[in-house]
C-alpha cells in the first residue's frame, strides 16, 4: 500500500496580510519533506470561491512549484474540474502535459465535477448536467493528450475543430486518470470507466472492503476505458496526525480534522454563505457538535477506544478521528486498510489551524517509525497485483470502441492563416500578391511589408492595397 498527502489549502479566519503567502510556503516545505521521507503522492485540489475551506484555485501552479523542489513524489491533481465551463479540455491537456514534462513524468490526472453551489453557481453550471459535462470534458481532454492531431469534436458542451494540441505528456499514452468519489455509486462509475477511485468518504477500513470489492468486480465485468489506459486503483482519504503520545496527537490534530469535515459540509450540505462575510471558523466553534464534528467527542472516546476509527460517537455526539494517534495506533489502522485491498491511503494534515511545525513533526515520525514496513511489503504486492490484474486490464482495453478516436473529417484538412482566409473570401488578387510579398520579404529578413500590412508606415515594394 502507498501513501499520499492531501491539500485543500485550508485557511480559517481571521486572516492577516501574509496568511495566504505563509500557507503556500509552508505547504511547499511539507511537500519537500514528504518527498525526502519516501511518501509516494501529493494531491492538490481545484476549488473556487470556497473561503476558509479551500484556497486552492490554481493547483497546476502549486504542483509545478512542487515538481521543482522534489525528485520522486507523484504529483496528483485531486482533482481537475473537467466540466468545460471550469476548464476547456484543450487547456486541461496542455497543463497536464506541461506538468508531466517538467516533472519527468510524475503526474496523476485526477478529475471531478464539483458539487457546491459556490462553484457550480459561480460558473453558471446546471447541477443536473454536471456529470455529462465531466465525462465529455474528460474524454476530449484525453483525446487532446493522445491524438496527433486531435481530430475535432462537436458535442453538447464542447465544440472544437482539429488541432494538434502540444506539448504531449511524457507518460504514454497519458498520465494515470482518477475520479473523486464520495459514494459507492461513484466508485462504480470509476470502475466502469477504467480509472482510479479517489475516495473522500472518511470510511473505516471494514467499510472500504465493500467499496474495493465492488470496484474490482465492476471493472472486470463492465469496465470500458474512457482513455487509452486503465488505472485500477482505489485510494482512501483520512485525517492524520502522528505524535509520540495519543494526548499530543489529539491535541494537535483533532480540531483541525473536524474543521475539515465541518467546513466541507458547510459548503456542500447545510451552510448558507455570504461571500467575504461569513466566518466559517466561528460558526464551527459554535455549532460543530450539532453537525457531528465535535473534537470533544473524540477526546472522550479516546478514553476507552481500543482502535482508531474514521468517526467516533460518544454520548450522542460524533466527530472525525481517522489516523490521529501514536505510531503504533496508526500502524494498526493502516494495516486494516492494507488488508482490505486499498491501494493508497491519503493523509489530510493541513486542516483547520493545524500548525506547520506539528505537521512536519508528524510526517517525520510517520516516515521513521511506520512507513518502512509498508514500503517493504509494497514492491512485491504491486508486482503480484500487476500479474493478477493484467488479464482484467486486457479484457477492459479490448472493450474500447473504435469511435474512441474518430478520424479527421477530411484527410486533407488544413486551416489558413487569417489574412489568407480573408483573401480567399474576398477573391482579391492584390491581397494574394501582398501576402506572397510578405512571405518573400520575411524569408530575406525584411519586415517592412509585414509592418505595412499591419498598418505600419510605408507601402510594400510591390504596391497593392488591403
Amino acid at each position: 500500500m502507498k501513501f499520499g498527502i492531501f491539500y485543500e489549502h485550508q485557511l480559517p479566519r481571521p486572516w492577516a496580510e501574509d496568511s495566504e503567502f505563509d500557507l503556500l510556503q509552508d505547504a511547499l516545505e511539507q511537500c519537500e519533506l514528504a518527498d525526502r521521507l519516501g511518501i509516494d503522492f501529493v494531491w492538490e485540489v481545484e476549488h473556487h470561491f470556497l473561503e476558509e475551506y479551500s484556497h486552492s484555485s490554481a493547483p497546476e501552479v502549486f504542483l509545478a512549484a512542487v515538481s521543482q523542489r522534489t525528485k520522486n513524489i507523484r504529483l496528483g491533481h485531486g482533482i481537475v474540474q473537467t466540466p468545460p465551463p471550469f476548464n476547456h479540455p484543450a487547456r486541461v491537456a496542455e497543463r497536464i502535459a506541461t506538468l508531466d514534462l517538467i516533472s519527468d513524468g510524475r503526474v496523476e490526472f485526477g478529475t471531478g465535477e464539483a458539487s457546491s453551489e459556490a462553484e457550480l453557481g459561480g460558473f453558471e453550471i446546471d447541477p443536473a448536467r454536471k456529470r455529462q459535462m465531466w465525462e465529455e470534458g474528460l474524454r476530449v481532454a484525453l483525446r487532446c493528450l493522445t491524438e496527433e492531431p486531435f481530430t475535432g469534436h462537436s458535442g453538447d458542451f464542447v465544440t472544437m475543430p482539429p488541432r494538434n494540441v502540444v506539448p504531449k505528456p511524457r507518460q504514454k499514452p497519458h498520465p494515470p486518470v482518477w475520479v473523486a468519489c464520495s459514494r459507492r455509486d461513484t466508485i462504480h462509475l470509476a470502475a466502469q470507466k477504467g480509472i482510479g477511485a479517489l475516495t473522500f468518504a472518511f470510511i473505516n477500513p471494514e467499510e472500504a472492503t465493500l467499496w474495493v470489492n465492488d470496484y474490482y468486480a465492476t471493472l472486470e465485468r463492465e469496465g470500458v476505458p474512457i482513455g487509452d489506459a486503465v488505472n485500477p486503483n482505489v485510494a482512501a482519504v483520512t485525517t492524520f496526525m502522528c505524535a509520540d503520545t495519543e494526548e499530543h496527537a489529539l491535541a494537535r490534530g483533532v480540531e483541525g480534522g473536524n474543521f475539515f469535515g465541518y467546513s466541507l459540509a458547510h459548503y456542500y450540505v447545510f451552510g448558507k454563505h455570504s461571500p467575504a462575510r461569513t466566518d466559517v471558523w466561528s460558526e464551527f466553534q459554535s455549532h460543530r457538535g450539532e453537525h457531528g464534528y465535535s473534537p470533544d467527542a473524540v477526546f472522550q472516546a479516546a478514553n476507552h477506544s481500543d482502535r482508531l476509527g474514521a468517526k467516533v460517537v460518544e454520548q450522542g455526539q460524533s466527530g472525525l478521528r481517522g489516523a490521529i494517534g501514536t505510531p503504533n495506533q496508526i500502524r494498526d489502522y493502516l494495516r486494516r486498510f492494507e488488508e482490505c485491498g486499498v491501494d493508497q491511503v491519503v493523509f489530510v494534515s493541513q486542516a483547520g489551524k493545524n500548525r506547520h511545525e506539528h505537521i512536519c513533526e508528524s510526517l517525520e515520525l510517520f516516515g521513521r517509525d511506520v512507513l518502512p514496513e509498508f514500503k517493504d511489503r509494497d514492491e512485491k504486492a504491486a508486482q503480484d497485483k500487476q500479474r493478477r490484474l493484467q488479464p482484467v486490464i486486457d479484457k477492459v482495453m479490448a472493450r474500447q470502441p473504435a469511435e474512441a478516436h474518430p478520424p479527421l473529417p477530411d484527410p486533407d484538412y488544413a486551416f489558413p492563416a487569417i489574412p489568407l482566409q480573408m483573401a480567399e473570401r474576398a477573391g482579391n488578387d492584390q491581397f494574394f500578391q501582398l501576402l506572397h510579398q510578405v512571405g518573400r520579404d520575411l524569408a530575406h529578413g525584411d519586415r517592412s511589408s509585414l509592418l505595412w500590412a499591419r498598418g505600419g508606415p510605408g507601402p510594400p515594394a510591390s504596391g497593392g492595397a488591403i
